[in-house]
């Protein structure tokens, strides 16, 4: 087959985008930075990662390329609460707006309503306060290493600090991803320690212990409602579950190759998966960021399956999800509603699906 022609598909489609079960959420296609306090659908993106519902009903997002976080009120306008265009590290302890962040990846919220932002090119995790509007490190040096266990979370070192969750104690995971480890920062205490991986790449065999056991770059992190983790690794190319009871890893699908490939457990194939998220019945959704695609693990049937896309990298969005094109999307999460919203990175857009097939 001519490989031009799924995206020419794509293309000849896109019109039909009005009865599309997916819609446009956020950017209008052209790399940027601005239409704050306009309407998001004119606003320019430049690569939307990360994305999370906030407790104000807003959609904010990690507008990677800009270095700056954005938020899409409930009315559909954008602004940037967070950074200033261009890189850097600067403005702790004052206002946000005039701070500055590296290629920040993702986004969590604690229960109070701070936002906890894996500035992932500073090696540190950013703390926002509403309430304040200040911006504070709350891990992390900025030196690149691997250190600081058993110490103040402030003081440690990081290799790619990739991306955050919150657990249902309130305790922030951090997956640190160059040095191929989970670290976890205690509520309370403040003192960072590794909760998973040995610092080095490696398999990690079903069922073997959390303690000991090697990670392949793990990539990102979500709990499910009985408090277990998520994990997708980006070089191990697998979805792992973290059973906090017996203290076990159990592999749920991939079998560590590169692919394109639905199927049960280790039949199925990602490559280079870079954003998950967690239903309350156990579903797990994935930012297959290398195929193009976004995937969805049924923990009833075992199963992996493709949601949204063709394979294909492009822009067309047409009536059937998974004859659509993304291109290298990050982010994903599913909203209140049941809505997927995900960060088409490389499209310069935010898209959604409602409601999942």
């Amino acid at each position: 087959m001519n490989p031009i022609l799924p995206l020419l598909t794509c293309l000849l489609v896109a019109t039909r985008c009005a009865a599309a079960a997916l819609h446009p959420v956020a950017g209008n296609g052209t790399v940027g930075c601005d239409g704050d306090g306009g309407p998001a659908l004119k606003a320019s993106l430049n690569n939307p990662f990360g994305l999370v519902r906030g407790p104000d009903r807003a959609l904010w997002f990690a507008d990677y390329e800009a270095h700056v976080i954005r938020r899409i009120a409930p009315n559909g306008t954008i602004q940037t609460p967070i950074g200033t265009v261009g890189s850097g590290y600067a403005g702790d302890g004052g206002p946000a707006l005039k701070a500055k962040l590296n290629n920040p990846h993702e986004l969590r919220f604690d229960r109070s309503g701070a936002l906890f932002i894996a500035d992932t090119g500073n090696q540190v995790i950013r703390r926002y306060d509403p309430k304040s509007g200040r911006i504070t490190t709350y891990a992390g040096t900025g030196e690149k290493g691997y250190s600081g266990d058993g110490g103040p979370a402030t003081q440690a070192r990081f290799n790619g600090p990739i991306s955050i969750q919150l657990n249902p104690a309130g305790d922030l995971f951090i997956a640190d991803i160059g040095n191929h480890v989970l670290r976890r920062v205690d509520a309370k205490t403040g003192l960072i320690t590794t909760f998973a991986g040995t610092g080095k790449p490696g398999p990690t065999p079903e069922g073997s212990p959390i303690a000991g056991t090697p990670l392949s770059g793990p990539r990102s992190i979500d709990f499910d409602r009985e408090g277990n983790l998520l994990l997708v690794t980006r070089e191990g190319n697998q979805l792992f579950r973290f059973d906090h009871v017996t203290q076990t890893i159990h592999l749920l699908a991939g079998d560590g190759r590169r692919g394109h490939q639905d199927g049960t457990g280790s039949a199925a194939r990602m490559n280079g998966p870079k954003g998950l998220t967690v239903a309350s019945d156990g579903t797990v959704f994935i930012a297959d960021t290398e195929n193009h695609a976004i995937r969805r693990y049924r923990p009833g049937t075992r199963t992996l399956d493709t949601v949204i896309g063709n394979g294909t990298s492009g822009s067309g969005l047409p009536s059937d999800p998974t004859q659509s094109c993304l291109k290298r999307p990050h982010g994903v999460f599913l909203d209140r509603d049941g809505t997927l919203l995900v960060g088409d990175s490389e499209n310069h857009r935010i898209i959604g699906l409602k409601p999942v097939p």
